[in-house]
């Protein structure tokens, strides 16, 4: 599960608690009713909270609840993702619900992975067949007219909520669509996401969605994976031409905070691959020519538990690190997953099963788990090397130029 950043506080604002006792009090429910009356009070008070830019006061309830009360702290997390992306707008005295969405696009290149605005043509492709393969009939859409990467997306929940008042409101009352402020610059990597973001309305109580529409047995699950087949047929052409040099995997657009997750998840696969064509193809070698090293991280404060792998590649016959990729962990399960010994006591599992795929034949995981420590220069992730030392990442010296800026 995620966690918030860390801070010290010794006392809770009241606003604060109010927000933990409301949390605490979803958690503890008995009853279907009790429970929904709690979350409507929480919902309130949240959004109130979000409305106001009251970032810090939730960043520390949901502190408080991590460190003290775990069921809490799934209630409040929940309820922050939920009320930052779904909201009630009223319009010429109808309600409508509105959602912010993410279509998400997986990449990976040699090169540098595009971001900025969408032409015109290219976004009125996109929604006509968003509208056509996924929504609901009576759902409006507006898609922002930009590819964001990740640096450039939201920063906290008080600015996906700000985000989704200011283009839901502006779609309702037709108007022209803000212009956002303009983000971070992008930073590159071999393999990135690319969002495009957009926000839906209906009437209260009408489906957004098509899988909402489908009869029994209510397989939502397979009218998902169709709408996905429909939506990267479709669709596929156009984000080429938006992603020039790229292997591309379209993935389907869903509520923000839920594509984000499903795209964290699936671009870590990627990432080792194109380190791997990436480092044999720059530097002339094969990939039985390098050594990889697993190893774990995680923060201080919470001792034994690793929060991410950081995966080192080195060249066999020289001790330096010339590149490194990060592996997060999202769920409990995932460290299982990601690296296991099998009923021989070798490397297995989710990255050592992708390297020996590519081809690598020496592979090691270091049995310390390291804080999670960055350069003080650059802000990039230091990777640990043989002698389990923390480095930054290093090319050779003759390496030729690459076709973008140098990825870390």
């Amino acid at each position: 599960m995620r966690r918030p950043i860390k801070r010290n506080r010794f006392k809770l604002a009241a606003e604060s608690q109010r927000v933990v006792n409301l949390a605490l009090a979803v958690a503890q429910s008995a009853s279907r009713v009790e429970d929904l009356d709690w979350q409507a009070r929480l919902d309130a008070l949240v959004t109130k909270n979000l409305r106001q830019h009251h970032q810090d006061m939730l960043d520390a309830a949901t502190e408080h609840l991590f460190q003290s009360h775990p069921n809490g702290y799934e209630v409040l997390t929940e309820t922050l993702e939920s009320t930052s992306t779904c909201g009630t707008f009223e319009h010429d005295g109808q309600p409508y619900t509105c959602l912010l969405i993410a279509a998400p696009v997986l990449a990976w290149t040699r090169f540098e992975i595009a971001s900025g605005s969408i032409p015109p043509e290219a976004l009125s492709l996109l929604s006509a067949q968003l509208s056509a393969h996924l929504l609901a009939g009576h759902t409006q859409l507006r898609l922002l007219p930009s590819l964001y990467s990740i640096d450039q997306l939201p920063r906290n929940h008080v600015e996906t909520f700000a985000l989704l008042e200011r283009q839901s409101v502006a779609m309702l009352k037709q108007a022209t669509a803000p212009v956002e402020a303009e983000r971070a610059k992008t930073i590159p990597f071999l393999a990135d996401i690319r969002y495009v973001l957009g926000v839906l309305a209906v009437p209260v109580g009408k489906p957004l969605f098509q899988w909402q529409t489908i009869d029994a047995p209510f397989d939502c699950v397979q009218a998902k994976s169709d709408a996905l087949l429909q939506w990267q047929q479709e669709t596929e052409i156009t984000f080429k031409r938006l992603l020039p040099g790229c292997g591309i995997e379209v993935l389907l657009p869903e509520s923000y905070y839920t594509a984000c997750r499903e795209a964290d998840i699936k671009i870590r696969p990627a990432t080792i691959r194109s380190a791997m064509f990436y480092l044999t193809q720059t530097l002339g070698k094969e990939a039985d020519q390098f050594s990889i090293i697993i190893a774990s991280f995680g923060e201080q404060e919470n001792p034994g538990q690793i929060d991410e792998y950081r995966v080192s590649f080195c060249l066999r016959d020289a001790p330096e690190v010339v590149y490194g990729v990060v592996w997060p962990l999202y769920q409990a399960e995932d460290q299982i997953i990601a690296v296991n010994l099998d009923e021989n006591e070798q490397l297995a599992g989710e990255i050592p099963g992708i390297l020996q795929e590519c081809g690598v034949t020496d592979i090691i995981q270091l049995e310390e788990i390291f804080a999670m420590e960055f350069c003080d220069d650059c802000g990039t992730p230091l990777f640990a090397d043989r002698e389990s030392d923390l480095v930054h990442t290093e090319m050779p010296d003759d390496t030729p130029t690459p076709g973008a800026t140098h990825f870390h």
